[in-house]
């Protein structure tokens, strides 16, 4: 049963990363590599109250990525353009400054 959890829980960290990084392959890279990372680092666990706070830990982070995170792109002006979903309705959006996004590229 847990097994089938955690292996849900990794495969619906990664939808959202595929579906919030969508067309930015570093990110796409990054995000799958810190997930694979993170469960990793958890495969030894076996107690079952730390499982279930590991796979609650996950499922958060799997809304909050889905829910919190809006990538901005360039437009043909040179600016930067952010389009959130039907999924951030209700979201306070903080858009980065033209400043930080230069600087984490």
């Amino acid at each position: 049963m847990a097994r089938a959890e955690v292996l849900s829980a990794y495969r619906s960290v990664l939808r959202a990363t595929r579906k919030s990084f969508a067309g930015d392959e570093p990110m796409l890279k990054a995000s799958a590599a810190e997930a694979r990372k993170k469960f990793d680092e958890n495969r030894h666990v076996m107690s079952e109250n730390d499982i279930n706070r590991l796979l609650e830990e996950a499922r958060e982070a799997s809304h909050f990525i889905s829910t919190m995170i809006v990538q901005a792109k360039l437009n043909e002006r040179g600016g930067y353009e952010v389009k959130p979903s039907k999924e951030h309705a209700g979201a306070t959006l903080e858009v980065p400054s033209e400043e930080m996004l230069k600087k984490s590229v």
